[in-house]
């Protein structure tokens, strides 16, 4: 599942009063006018083969084809970074969520925000060349389990290419930001949504989708870079056998699966990690999920339940199979295998291998044999409860059975939750240090099986309550929201070999250079900091006035070294506040400086007295969880995108209450109407439980603002 959730933070998207931050995109209209250059986005094959001889750009998304997040760029070092400094910024059009890492290419910055939209700077100064806005129509928005966010662009032989939030592919004429083609690469009518960036390699461009919460069927397209024809698909779980194979790795899949799995969807998304490997010319990616959560309910007979939460990869010409690699078979507590795939080669017992690296949502790190697929390392970075380990010779993981929920009565508690160990938030990989640099986090929750589906629109046959104290569970060891560390590992010992901890469950990207100098963020204290890489020193920090979740990118014109850096859209756990969303640049001996921050009262705790039994309200609470909390957060305390529901004055009033959750009068804004999966009973029973949220939050002491 697309988890920004740096908590469960969904699906009344924009709920209540307000929604801060939640424009609807405006009328169709004309790019603005690009200024005279000579050649844009010129990113050839022979370009992105041999990145390593142009340190100064950054052509795609992971800095090059092997996903490193790795600058070769050392002019900023421990010695001078104290004279890093502002060199300009750029405010967005939406204070949406923002996750996205720029493109530098020839002097032009491209860098996509929520919404899908895109703008071209010029890197040295700041000036817009073009902004190119898809119109996403509003409703749009509740489709997806984690705000309208979009992580990055691809270039290719003078074109910008986007997925965008309601499942087309545009390629942009990158001088312009005029579109050369668009293509539809979903079915509209479902929950389908595209939040990943594209990949391109050999003339075509690589795109998955989101959605495994819904009635969804997985699966990657690759499409010509220069017409938008679709080239080839594959599918990451099986359709229904009646309808025929659509090759024969479907087939064998669906030798994986039990009784009638077609009709919950199956589920595995790839949301995310998407990897061109030139040596092998391979795309290997990440699946997601199975749909339903609950392995019984979407295969009652067992199975392990192929690709869902898998690494596969297939030839990048024809999508035709050649191996994989299930990390859980027969999944059920939402652990993806999404996230970045990093390829290196490093000196395994003697001998240099080509490796594929993942760190996933399930708490493990993972090395591949990135030719074969064949497992050699697994271990945990974080604490886990649901597996004891891995069979190497199998790759099998030994399955705990006091984690799994569907061998339960009662609610079974698994560590992580489904926030997850490492969700999307890019790891950075040093060639030098040899280490890998993972946004870390630890989580927990409670599950239940939910025999009759799910509240709201989701497909997930579990129940989970909202997560704050209150609902606690007895024996756990770890907060739902959880906490967060940069982490440095030894791939190949599989260690911890430093790490800095932070009490807040919100990761941050992560880029190393040369320079030894690792870059990531704080969204609590609102900094952009600096670390050793070899040794984990906090070596410099700057107040960015904005929540951080996304990876920054170095580059290089006129012999200085700049840092790029994407800000907004995640204010600090606990406390709501409209957030900046900018790109932030940085050079050493940059003078620029952000203007003052404007003045924000927060609307005071004024619930209505609470009316409910606390049965009531505790129905409420699962209810909460199960169809809310993804978007909204854990007991309505809404974290930068949205406003804090328990401030809400609609708590007053069902009656109003109920035309927002089930009479769909702010669809324009992204909540979409929840009329015929929520009953007017059960949406009072969510109102009782927000309420009950707001009478604690008034009573409790508040949460200072950031640097207070």
């Amino acid at each position: 599942m697309p988890k920004n959730l740096n908590v469960l933070s969904g699906l009344l998207a924009l709920l209540l009063a307000g929604c801060g931050g939640s424009e609807a995109p405006a009328p169709a209209g004309e790019p603005t006018a690009a200024v005279a250059t000579t050649t844009f986005a010129n990113v050839t094959r022979d370009r992105l083969l041999n990145a390593a001889a142009e340190p100064d750009q950054w052509m795609t998304y992971g800095g090059s084809y092997n996903e490193q997040r790795f600058s070769a760029l050392s002019q900023i070092t421990p010695d001078n970074i104290s004279q890093l400094g502002l060199a300009w910024f750029a405010d967005f059009s939406t204070n949406r969520g923002q996750e996205s890492t720029p493109l530098m290419i020839d002097g032009v910055l491209y860098v996509s925000q929520s919404w899908s939209k895109v703008n071209a700077y010029d890197a040295r100064t700041g000036a817009l060349l073009w902004e190119y806005d898809p119109k996403v129509a509003g409703e749009f928005g509740a489709r997806g389990c984690c705000d309208v966010v979009n992580r990055g662009v691809a270039a290719w032989n003078g074109k910008i290419y986007v997925g965008v939030y309601d499942g087309r592919l545009v390629a942009l004429d990158a001088a312009t930001g005029r579109e050369v083609w668009s293509t539809v690469t979903t079915d509209q009518s479902k929950f389908y949504t595209i939040t990943g960036a594209p990949r391109v390699a050999n003339g075509k461009v690589f795109i998955g989708n989101a959605g495994a919460e819904y009635l969804y069927r997985g699966y990657v397209s690759a499409y010509d870079a220069e017409t938008g024809a679709l080239a080839w698909r594959f599918y990451t779980v099986p359709g229904n056998p009646a309808a025929g194979f659509e090759s024969p790795a479907m087939e064998m899949a669906a030798k994986t699966w039990s009784g009638n799995w077609w009709e919950k969807g199956g589920g595995g998304s790839t949301w995310d990690a998407i990897t061109y490997d030139p040596r092998t010319n391979l795309v290997l990616f990440g699946v997601g999920n199975g749909a339903p959560w609950n392995a019984k309910a979407r295969s009652p007979q067992g199975g392990d339940n192929l690709f869902t939460v898998s690494v596969v990869a297939v030839d990048a010409d024809t999508g035709e199979y050649r191996w994989h690699f299930q990390e859980i078979p027969e999944e059920e507590w939402d652990f993806d295998a999404v996230q970045q795939i990093t390829l290196a080669d490093i000196e395994i017992n003697g001998a240099t291998r080509h490796v594929a690296m993942q760190a996933t949502k399930s708490g493990y790190y993972y090395m591949m044999d990135a030719t074969t697929g064949q497992l050699l390392v697994a271990d945990n970075f974080v604490p886990v409860n649901w597996t004891t380990g891995y069979d190497l010779a199998t790759g099998r993981p030994v399955i705990n059975d006091g984690a799994r929920y569907t061998l339960a009565e009662g609610p079974r508690i698994a560590q992580p939750g489904p926030v997850g160990a490492h969700s999307w938030h890019p790891m950075a990989y040093s060639p030098l240090t040899g280490l890998l640099y993972i946004p870390a986090r630890e989580s927990s929750i409670a599950y239940t099986v939910n025999p009759n589906g799910s509240p709201g629109n989701f497909n997930l046959n579990v129940n989970f309550t909202g997560g704050d104290a209150a609902y606690d569970e007895p024996g756990n060891t770890i907060p739902r929201g959880g906490s967060t560390k940069v982490l440095a590992w030894d791939p190949v010992r599989a260690q911890e070999v430093w790490s800095s901890e932070r009490p807040t469950g919100a990761s941050v990207g992560m880029q190393v250079t040369a320079g030894n100098v690792l870059f990531t963020g704080n969204p609590v204290t609102q900094e952009l900091l600096a670390f050793r890489a070899d040794n984990g020193e906090q070596i410099w920090s700057y107040r960015i006035q904005a929540g951080i979740s996304a990876g920054s990118i170095s580059y290089a014109l006129d012999g200085e070294q700049y840092l790029a850096q994407v800000v907004g859209g995640q204010s600090p756990g606990g406390y709501y506040a409209p957030t900046y969303a900018r790109l932030l640049v940085f050079k050493l001996g940059g003078t620029a400086t952000l203007p003052p921050n404007a003045e924000f009262t927060q609307a005071p705790f004024a619930p209505p007295e609470q009316f409910a039994t606390p049965e009531f309200v505790a129905a409420g609470a699962t209810l909460y969880g199960g169809a809310c909390a993804i978007c909204h957060g854990d007991g309505g305390a809404s974290r930068g995108m949205f406003p804090d529901l328990r401030r809400s004055p609609l708590l007053h009033s069902q009656q109003a209450f109920d035309q927002v959750v089930l009479g769909g009068i702010r669809q324009d804004r992204g909540m979409a109407s929840f009329d015929g999966k929520l009953t007017p009973a059960e949406t009072d029973s969510i109102r009782a439980y927000l309420v009950d949220r707001a009478i604690v939050a008034r009573d409790t002491p508040p949460l200072a603002p950031p640097g207070q």
